[in-house]
């Protein structure tokens, strides 16, 4: 292990991660009903995170300056999973250092600040927070009198946000985009950083890739940011939900997520965002692209991109699960017309399905089949190269190719053939590899569900009489392993996880991470081996 290199490029993440909260302090400025002492203890609050990131990364930086400049997978394996990990912890800075609080009087622990950090960067969108928004204008004299003001700064709320976007297309992917000289390293880590099991470099040079994934999801941001602005969003809450919708996390502003706003339009466009989200975004330079063939039409393109089988079966899951539920909950009269049901079943679907976790209904108190369905929907997830999360669309693609050639082989043993999707052939170990992974993904969900069952309190479920410990933690580890953000009971949609203890949130920020950067990238720093030198 070459770990000059290895805390050098940990120390140029950590300078990222500074750098990147310079954008929160122009949001730190007190609204109506706030004290000039809570925005300049917040202002105060993110300079000192800043501060200590900077610190640490030149720390990390000069002494290694002089290291080998060749950056092999072992060290590549050990950057991205010790940077995520770095990132989560510096991320929580600003929610220890201002005043920021999970529940009215009650600051963030150490375990709040890391879980929600990680939360931001992994895309899960799991909260442990309680109280979003700040005083409004029109109950602002009454809030004042009552002492009750923002329990979280704007800056923080911005930078909750941001580290959505940040960790999105991936940090790691735009380290290497800035960096731009680790060659087969940088290839190495895209290849954690862009997840699933077929993936193809869009372009040659590993950095011209990074770039050009960023500037389509930069472009699409700028796209969301405007809309929304026109559909009567202030720019602040405009770039926080473009954030929350094109990373497919889920922060939200308001306490009741999208819902708060009502307004068909904005569900709409954020529908439309969040599916374009969870879209492999190499499909994207496929539209884009200049093409030397003048047969290779823009429509001729765009027809290719129907053609691909994941983005099929990813809109038919969508399409298919969307008309279930609303003739579920029109039958059982859940909402008083078609429409309604309509509207709130292709929402919810597409924010589960996509992992963005965003809501406008607590679906909590929908029919047990219904719930039943949008849980089936936390494992599929997006398609791969997508900011999405889940298992992803093209594993059960394969899983189901897997299963279907081998059932034949049972009458025909002698049978020869390859697997293939849309006549591509395949390597046997990519069938073989989805297998270990969803394995492991079970072994993982199951192991977590009893460790959480363990770990947590019964006070807490006894307490209540509409809870239930067992599908609580259940949808809890579902909902942090697959990087979705809430789940059923007291993690729905209109709840959060603060009443979780700190060891269960220690081990639910364990399973974000190995969600987002697919098991291997985070087991590998348990193996012993994995750190010896060579």
């Amino acid at each position: 292990m070459n770990w000059p290199l290895v805390f050098r490029m940990l120390g140029y993440l950590s300078l990222l991660i500074g750098g990147a909260m310079v954008v929160t302090l122009p949001w730190s400025f007190p609204l109506c009903g706030q004290t000039q002492t809570f925005e300049t203890a917040a202002f105060r609050g993110m300079l000192q995170s800043i501060a200590v990131c900077v610190g640490l990364g030149l720390a990390m930086v000069l002494p290694a300056r002089t290291g080998n400049a060749t950056l092999l997978r072992k060290e590549a394996l050990a950057v991205v999973g010790l940077g995520w990990i770095l990132s989560g912890l510096l991320g929580g800075l600003p929610y220890l250092l201002t005043p920021t609080y999970r529940l009215p009087g009650v600051p963030m622990s150490v375990a709040d600040a890391v879980f929600e950090s990680v939360s931001g960067f992994t895309t899960t969108g799991a909260s442990v927070l309680t109280q979003l928004e700040t005083v409004s204008d029109v109950n602002c004299e009454r809030e004042a009198v009552a002492g009750r003001l923002a329990y979280v700064p704007r800056s923080v709320l911005f930078w909750r946000s941001f580290t959505h976007w940040l960790g999105g297309m991936g940090i790691i992917v735009l380290f290497v985009a800035i960096l731009g000289r680790l060659g087969a390293g940088g290839k190495a880590l895209m290849r954690r950083e862009v997840p699933g099991p077929i993936t193809d470099n869009v372009r040659p040079r590993i950095r011209e890739t990074a770039m050009l994934m960023w500037s389509i999801y930069l472009g699409l941001s700028a796209v969301l940011t405007v809309v929304l602005l026109i559909q009567g969003m202030d720019l602040f809450e405009s770039l926080c939900h473009t954030f929350g919708t094109l990373a497919t996390g889920g922060f939200s502003t308001r306490n009741s997520s999208v819902g708060a706003f009502d307004s068909v339009g904005i569900e709409l466009t954020i529908i439309v965002f969040m599916v374009a989200a969870g879209t492999n975004f190499n499909l994207y330079y496929l539209l884009l692209r200049r093409s030397p063939n003048p047969d290779q039409s823009v429509g001729r393109r765009l027809r290719s991109i129907f053609a691909d089988p994941e983005f099929r079966t990813y809109l038919c899951i969508i399409g298919a699960a969307t008309v279930v539920l609303t003739v579920l909950l029109s039958a059982g009269q859940t909402y008083p017309t078609i429409g309604a049901g309509l509207r709130h079943s292709l929402f919810n679907v597409v924010a589960v399905m996509t992992t963005t976790g965003f809501g406008t209904e607590n679906f909590a108190i929908w029919p047990e089949f219904g719930q039943a369905i949008l849980v089936l929907l936390m494992f599929v997830g997006g398609c791969s190269g997508s900011t999405g999360g889940g298992i992803k669309v093209i594993r059960f693609i394969v899983i189901w190719k897997v299963l279907k050639l081998e059932t034949e082989r049972a009458f025909r043993p002698n049978l020869v053939q390859p697997l293939r999707i849309a006549g591509r052939r395949l390597d046997d170990s990519i069938g073989r590899d989805v297998l270990v992974y969803i394995c492991l993904i079970t072994v993982i969900f199951a192991g977590s569900w009893a460790g959480l069952m363990a770990l947590e309190p019964s006070t807490q479920w006894q307490a209540s009489n509409e809870s239930d410990k067992l599908i609580d933690c259940a949808s809890a580890v579902a909902a942090t392993l697959n990087n979705i953000g809430p789940g059923l009971g007291i993690c729905g949609p209109h709840g959060n996880f603060t009443a979780f203890a700190d060891q269960s949130k220690a081990l639910l920020t364990v399973l974000m991470l190995l969600g987002r950067l697919e098991l291997f990238a985070i087991i590998v720093l348990f193996v012993p081996g994995f750190w010896k030198v060579q």
